[in-house]
């Protein structure tokens, strides 16, 4: 997918970047990637070069429209009033790490103010554009990838799995539901975590919780669980090597319809989900052999190409802060550490400081949301971070477990639909599913999650609304983090490849085994819905 060529850059309220020579912007063709302590102001501004510093404080706008008369536009700060990429400070701010060297801190998120966006301002709007057709039923989202991304298991292999298997699933959700499937990563920046405990105790000791590879590290010592802000510049890097990455295989050929045989992974290929993935592969291979056979070209880049983007949770706002840039074609904010930036069931408080900087974000938006959310609640924050109510903008990722999920979502949905609000409506069935093992380790029944996945999609055939998508953790690899599945996945299974870094997550065979029955749900739903069609044609 063509990348818009708006120009997003940072400016420092302290001297940094000059206007006077043009930075030529990269045009890829894949759209893919802070605390309570006292940060220095960071305001952003659209820019033309990244050299040397200016001389100015609080230096005004220079448009890059402008030739030789400069269009000037103060830019907004925390003491105007206005929402401003640093306001977020002025609110009680969760979830956030306390760093021991402040000036250390503020030296990093100064560097990272320098770097170049991870995404761009007009992929973000594109996906916007996808999601408000999900939200009415035209489109579905498959949002998976890690728990948390990690440093140690940073390689091409493990992100070529994962991007693979979202293929795989992508493929069997739209061949079942007929209608465009919007693949969405939790890759490229999702590192942190939210903890139920600022610290966790082993013999006695006391040390800071494990937060996330972009603020420390999983090992049981201090020097570990210190929060680093250096790990802020290792993730953006990573963050945008893995994006690099993603767009080689997305653009590059790997992701064409006509390789749609060669997807599937070796783990899975002598498996049920294998034999049925390959079934349908063939299927789609006739299907393109008949095009060509009529004459319609396969070599279309919506046949050779496909869009991708990712997302993660709006977490360590520091650094959300610090990769903020303001599109110089609209002039709105897009935090360009991802495409879509979701809020968790920990941070979403109405006046918290992580929604106060997400409503000034462009970025489409997520609200995770559990049987504890108040109906009337939701339809305010919705209102808080989409007062235009805009279609796109914001998905309601339910996430309650089945029983939970028929007894609390209807009287969610119609509060939301009887204040007027257009959302898109996912179901993540993986947070409201954990369980511990009787060996201690956390793990996730692929049952439940199904059951979950099923109550989801009956409340809103119930109700008479769009089941818009479903969010995952999951990856490619063959690992036993949840239990059950076609293949089996027991409980004496789970330390044999037990590798996740937090929260379980599917592998390859049972997320494939998930997207065919999703799919099957997809299928039943637009067969049902095929009649009223034909009726509606008549009638005119």
């Amino acid at each position: 997918m063509a990348l818009s060529s708006n120009a997003i850059s940072p400016t420092k309220s302290s001297p940094l970047l000059p206007t006077s020579t043009t930075m030529p912007t990269p045009t890829p063709t894949l759209p893919v990637s802070p605390t309570t302590v006292a940060l220095k102001s960071v305001s952003c501004r659209p820019i033309t070069a990244v050299h040397a510093a200016e001389s100015s404080a609080q230096a005004p706008i220079l448009s890059e429209k402008s030739s030789s008369a400069a269009v000037l536009t103060p830019v907004p700060s925390l003491k105007s009033g206005k929402w401003a990429p640093d306001s977020w400070k002025s609110k009680k701010a969760l979830q956030l790490p306390e760093y021991p060297d402040k000036a250390e801190l503020e030296s990093v998120l100064d560097t990272i103010g320098t770097f170049p966006p991870i995404v761009f301002a007009g992929e973000a709007r594109t996906l916007e554009d996808r999601l408000a057709e999900a939200a009415v039923g035209r489109a579905f989202l498959l949002q998976g990838g890690d728990c948390a991304e990690s440093f140690k298991e940073f390689n091409a292999n493990n992100i070529r799995d994962t991007f693979r298997i979202l293929l795989q699933m992508g493929a069997v959700l739209m061949f079942g539901g007929q209608m465009p499937v919007i693949k969405v990563g939790r890759m490229a920046g999702q590192f942190a975590k939210p903890r139920s405990e600022a610290l966790e105790e082993k013999n006695g000791v006391k040390l800071p919780s494990y937060r996330g590879d972009n603020v420390n590290g999983d090992a049981f010592d201090v020097k570990s669980r210190t929060p680093d802000p250096q790990r802020m510049i290792r993730a953006y890097c990573q963050s945008a090597a893995t994006l690099n990455l993603l767009r080689a295989f997305a653009t590059g050929g790997y992701a064409a319809m006509q390789r749609v045989n060669q997807w599937n992974l070796d783990f899975t290929e002598h498996s049920e989900q294998g034999d049925r993935y390959r079934e349908l592969a063939h299927r789609v291979d006739e299907a393109l052999g008949f095009m060509a056979a009529a004459g319609l070209t396969v070599d279309h880049p919506v046949m050779q190409t496909t869009e991708f983007w990712t997302s993660h949770e709006c977490l360590l706002l520091p650094y959300e802060q610090a990769l903020t840039r303001q599109d110089s074609t609209s002039g709105l904010f897009y935090d360009c550490s991802a495409h879509m930036l979701w809020v968790g069931e920990r941070t979403r408080q109405l006046d918290g400081a992580h929604v106060e900087f997400l409503k000034g974000i462009a970025n489409p938006l997520g609200i995770k949301v559990s049987d504890k959310m108040d109906p009337g609640e939701l339809v305010k924050l919705i209102e808080i971070l989409n007062p235009q109510n805009k279609p796109g903008r914001i998905t309601i990722i339910t996430r309650m477990g089945a029983e939970n999920m028929r007894v609390k979502l209807p009287h969610l949905i119609r509060a939301v639909r009887g204040a007027g609000l257009v959302v898109t409506w996912v179901n993540d069935p993986m947070h409201g599913n954990t369980i511990k093992a009787p060996c201690g380790l956390k793990t996730r029944p692929f049952d439940a999650i199904m059951a979950e996945v099923r109550a989801f999609f009956d409340v809103h055939e119930q109700e008479g609304s769009h089941p818009g998508g479903v969010h995952l953790e999951m990856t490619g690899q063959n690992v036993t983090e949840c239990i059950g599945g076609a293949q089996t996945v027991t409980f004496d299974d789970l330390s044999s490849c037990y590798h996740t870094h937090c929260d379980p997550r599917l592998n390859a065979s049972q997320s494939l085994e998930l997207a065919f029955n999703i799919a099957d749900r997809l299928r039943r739903r637009r067969i049902k819905s095929q009649p009223l069609s034909a009726a509606a044609v008549s009638a005119v």
